[in-house]
């Protein structure tokens, strides 16, 4: 349904999602350096997803995949919301020069976020067919 579309709609979902989890990264952790390689790194996801979807054997039409691609990064978006607080933690220490080993990431923060990316790509799934 959505990827009968024209292509600059789909270009402007995918521009959107892009915009909206690089804009929730900037106000959770507050580090631009980081807002500029998700920046970068969607847009290598986005150009990979829809070479991947040329590829197969079923050949997914490049709206079909940027669709797919929008609702992925909205969802990962929601899914990252709850952790907010704990990315802006993070990032506070890492910002007063606080070095750790590593940190432990609570459970139910990484359940969240699966269940919202999976949800959204159901979704796509029907909404891309």
């Amino acid at each position: 349904m959505l990827a009968q579309l024209p292509l600059v709609y789909v270009l402007l979902m995918a521009a959107f999602a892009t915009f909206l989890f690089c804009f929730a990264l900037q106000r959770w952790m507050r580090i631009r350096k980081l807002a500029w390689v998700s920046l970068v790194v969607s847009i290598g996801c986005c150009l990979g997803m829809v070479a991947v979807g040329g590829l197969q054997r079923q050949h997914w039409s490049a709206q079909q995949m940027l669709v797919l691609y929008s609702f992925v990064w909205t969802g990962l978006a929601i899914g990252l919301f709850p952790s907010r607080k704990f990315f802006r933690q993070l990032a506070d220490e890492a910002r007063s020069g606080v070095r750790r080993e590593g940190f432990e990431y609570p459970a139910r923060y990484g359940w969240f976020v699966c269940f919202s990316v999976v949800v959204m790509c159901f979704l796509a799934f029907l909404l891309a067919t």
